[in-house]
């Protein structure tokens, strides 16, 4: 383990009138700082979209720079994995706080250098780097959370933290109508965005802390009385090493690969949606581009609401069933997708309206998967388990909202698309019904 990242050590206990007033107090501070810091990684981790109309203009094919916008998922779905394992021995503070610095360092890069974004083969890379990086975001945030969030209580604190994908991928829009209105070039795009994180990621090294007991405090189950069935302190509180995790608590879990290939199809959706939709809605819908940019701004700030309601729902209603809350709102969104797709030219305000539906309800299904992922494994096992599922949803749903989505569009235009996109709604509703059906079975054994 590389030394700066390695977790911090325990130290004695405060005195217990001191536990309180800390506790509270750390928990917030904690909350604030991975809350900026993931929604600053989503400054950097899909602004490219903002400029693929205007690198067609330059010359480059959907298809190419669908290839070249893989390069992020691809990189960030297997570093999430691998980061993942090590997050779950390093110091969350340091851990998330460099890799959103280098990030943002990368997609600078694409927007200061003009050799930058003057081949596919060099943007490909870039993104692959970015993305590599980006993946170095997740998992601290999940460690954090089940070190300093009890059980009955991490459904809601999940879904608020969730909504820092929404604050952060929405304001990349703003970011770039800002440095359009300063510059007047789309590579604002790309730079502007990545001053933002870089100021963000120091703030965290500053708000963030490891575990509780790093900070003198009693474990969260002790604080507030919270134990999980089968919490034992001695082995709870306990490191694991890679191999147990891995072979014990990730590869084993059957319920956890239902999962992490419904997300394959959930995360299909998101990005397939918000990648092209201001290509979309420029070549399709004949958008002005301010117009498609404030669209993409409401499809991500639409997901603040339909992400708390989904926690709410999964804890209230359906009594903790992730599975699920997740196959009710991915049924509406099936419906959104598919009038979005098949509103004729000259009725804008469908449109937006549509897309402002899709991002109130897709976000609560990628919040619950990576929820249930957490639920499902020890929490020094937390960061593993949520990268597996990310895994999938990368590797496989982004990488096909990229590539697959823009090469299907090039041969057989936006009916193509859509095409493979309603399908993935169908197979993501699919493997959340399934493991519905696995849960209920496991309760009744």
């Amino acid at each position: 383990m590389i030394g700066i990242f390695k977790p911090a050590a325990h130290i004695p206990r405060v005195s217990e009138q001191e536990v309180d007033p800390i506790y509270k107090r750390l928990r917030i501070q904690v909350f604030i700082g991975i809350f900026i810091g993931y929604a600053a990684y989503y400054f950097v981790r899909k602004n490219f979209g903002l400029g693929i109309p205007y690198l067609i203009e330059e010359g480059y094919t959907k298809a190419e720079l669908g290839f070249a916008l893989s390069a992020v998922s691809i990189a960030y779905g297997i570093s999430k994995f691998i980061m993942g394992s090590f997050s779950d021995r390093s110091n969350p503070r340091v851990f998330l706080s460099t890799g959103l610095f280098l990030a943002a360092l990368i997609m600078l890069i694409l927007g200061i250098f003009p050799w930058a974004t003057s081949a596919v083969w060099i943007m490909f890379v870039l993104l692959f780097l970015c993305g590599w990086f980006q993946g170095m975001g997740w998992p601290p945030c999940g460690r954090t959370m089940v070190h300093w969030y009890s059980h009955k209580e991490r459904g809601r604190v999940v879904s608020l933290w969730n909504i820092a994908h929404n604050v952060g991928g929405g304001l990349p829009a703003l970011f770039f109508l800002w440095g359009m209105a300063i510059f007047n070039e789309w590579h604002a795009a790309f730079y502007m965005p990545s001053i933002a994180a870089i100021i963000v990621a120091v703030i965290c090294l500053f708000l963030m802390k490891d575990t509780p007991q790093s900070c003198g405090l009693p474990s969260i189950e002790e604080y507030k009385n919270d134990y999980p069935k089968d919490y034992d302190e001695q082995n709870s509180e306990k490191e694991l090493s890679a191999k147990e995790i891995f072979m014990k608590y990730v590869f084993s879990n059957k319920l956890l690969w239902y999962i992490a290939i419904a997300n394959v199809f959930v995360y299909l959706i998101r990005y397939g949606i918000l990648d092209w939709s201001p290509t979309y809605l420029k070549e399709a819908k004949n958008f002005d581009i301010k117009f498609s940019s404030w669209a993409y701004f409401f499809y991500e700030y639409a997901g603040i609401p339909g992400t708390l309601l989904c926690g709410y729902m999964s804890d209230k209603l359906f009594k903790g069933n992730r599975s699920l809350t997740g196959l009710f709102f991915m049924v509406l969104t099936t419906i959104a997708v598919i009038v979005f797709w098949l509103n004729p030219v000259g009725n804008p305000s469908i449109d937006m309206t549509c897309m402002i539906i899709i991002g109130f309800l897709i976000y609560g299904p990628v919040m619950l998967i990576g929820l249930h992922a957490l639920e499902l494994a020890p929490k020094k096992a937390a960061g593993t388990a949520a990268g597996f599922t990310g895994l999938f949803g990368y590797l496989g749903g982004s990488v096909a909202a990229s590539v697959l989505v823009g090469v299907t569009v090039d041969f057989f235009g936006w009916d193509g698309g859509f095409f493979i996109m309603v399908g993935g709604c169908f197979l993501a509703m699919f493997f959340l019904l399934i493991t519905w059906i696995s849960e209920r079975k496991n309760k009744k054994a």
